[in-house]
């Protein structure tokens, strides 16, 4: 894991105002993504905080990493014996609550779709319907348990992916270790998921860009639709504008609906959602981007511990929407 740490702040928000310089900033690799990291380390060394965070973010890649073959959730896809940790744990029983939260659109057990739309661990099928039709046989978390430290399945062809999901946790994690250490003031970005406590270099609260969904975008930032301000929460983004294939003329999302075994297609372009943890908000997130747009709205309607800033295609033109709860915190 590449270790660097910067006086910086990339895509995230600083905000105007006098600077006070006791702040640093970490930034690294992990999880196939970059993480960066900003802080009051109060009496906490730089290299005492790189040396925490990396030992939380590997603990995170050796429990959850479907690309570490060594990982636990690895050799749970190999049937191989295997203790869970308190990680895995904790997400596996979150990521089930979501699952059931939302009928199913959120679900880590649909990993062997994930790969066969070629956004897994394994190489791209040719997809058929006859080929989703047995894949969904044993697809679901209904198919998957856990039984003291053990995952017990109901068929073997059953795996899991958790990606949808892990950043969020890493996010949390990170956080955690930080106010092991009493730091109050923070902001944690990990693959575009965020979480943040306390008040920026300036005084201020932090802020964070939401990006315009243009296909293509590579950069975070290049143009943004929305600045939010959060305020000691959470916030995650799902999106299809940067991650997808085209064969045939025919774009493919890499948002899988597990209901129909087949990549979604509708007019929801973007879902960010604000929770009080970033687990939270990551699968919920993922979910939404399953559902679609009006289907969206109607879950937020009856879970008002989320917010939601949506952004969505109107014949041809960016149109957005968010939850009365995040008014005030949004900056169009």
């Amino acid at each position: 894991m590449k270790r660097t740490c910067y006086l910086i702040v990339l895509w995230i928000i600083a905000g105007s105002c006098s600077r006070q310089p006791s702040y640093i900033t970490i930034n690294g690799f992990t999880m196939g993504t970059s993480y960066q990291i900003t802080c009051h380390p109060g009496n906490i060394s730089p290299d005492s905080l790189l040396t925490g965070i990396e030992a939380t973010l590997m603990h995170i890649d050796q429990s959850l990493s479907v690309y570490n073959y060594q990982s636990v959730i690895s050799k749970i896809n190999r049937n191989e014996p295997v203790a869970i940790d308190s990680f895995f744990r904790t997400v596996f029983t979150r990521s089930h609550e979501i699952y059931t939260a939302t009928n199913g659109a959120f679900d880590i057990a649909a990993s062997p779709l994930f790969n066969a739309w070629g956004f897994g661990f394994t190489h791209r099928e040719i997809i058929t319907p006859a080929v989703i039709d047995s894949l969904q046989q044993f697809c679901g978390m209904q198919h998957v348990r856990l039984h003291g430290d053990k995952v017990i399945k109901d068929d073997p062809r059953v795996t899991l992916n958790a990606n949808a999901i892990a950043k969020g946790f890493g996010v949390d994690a990170v956080a955690a270790f930080l106010e092991q250490l009493d730091i109050q003031h923070y902001i944690i970005e990990i693959g575009g998921e965020v979480r943040s406590k306390g008040r920026n270099r300036y005084g201020k609260p932090w802020r964070v860009g939401i990006d315009k969904p243009v296909e293509g975008a590579i950069l975070p930032g290049e143009s943004l639709q929305a600045i939010l301000q959060l305020n000691d929460n959470a916030l995650a983004t799902s999106g299809n504008y940067r991650r997808y294939y085209e064969e045939n003329g025919t774009k493919y999302a890499h948002t899988i609906n597990p209901a129909t075994g087949y990549p979604v297609s509708h007019t929801l372009l973007s879902v960010t959602i604000i929770a009080s943890d970033c687990m939270t908000a990551d699968a919920y997130a993922t979910a939404m981007m399953v559902i679609g747009l009006d289907s969206t709205k109607q879950f937020l309607t009856t879970h008002p511990e989320l917010g939601a800033f949506l952004i969505y295609d109107d014949r041809n033109t960016f149109r957005s929407f968010h939850t009365d709860n995040i008014r005030e915190m949004i900056n169009e």
